[in-house]
């Protein structure tokens, strides 16, 4: 369903090709980022576990962080896209996160305004993931 996965070339715009592909993979994540997020609702105590190292380590505290991390990552993406396109955005996460192509996508858009969005997309993204 994924014909000619080609990268993009934002050299124009300061993005280098591994660049750009730190980029697309992050976006790859995406759902996976949703599920883990949606899974890590053990919030446990403080047990005051000592770990290998011999420092106390606190569950619930790395709980915590982990779904703030999520949280951050899955935020950026979304807010990423709503400001490449206000309307468009849920079909510019399906391509970027699900590698949808526009022609699967039913967008109410042309096919060219459609990539352009997508490159406003990574721009911005770039810009807010230094």
């Amino acid at each position: 369903m994924m014909p000619n996965n080609r990268d993009l070339r934002l050299e124009k715009y300061d993005i280098s090709t591994n660049r750009y592909r730190e980029l697309k993979y992050f976006c790859m994540q995406y759902r996976e980022k949703q599920s883990r997020l949606r899974s890590i609702t053990e919030i446990a105590s403080f047990s005051g576990d000592c770990n290998s190292s011999g420092k106390i380590s606190d569950r619930t505290a790395n709980v915590a962080m982990q779904r703030m991390q999520l949280e951050k990552d899955i935020d950026l993406i979304e807010k990423s896209a709503m400001e490449a396109d206000e309307e468009l955005y849920p079909y510019i996460i399906s391509n970027v996160a699900d590698g949808i192509p526009y022609e699967y996508l039913w967008a109410p858009t042309s096919r060219t305004s459609f990539y352009a969005l997508r490159r406003k997309f990574f721009l911005i993204l770039n810009h807010k993931k230094q």
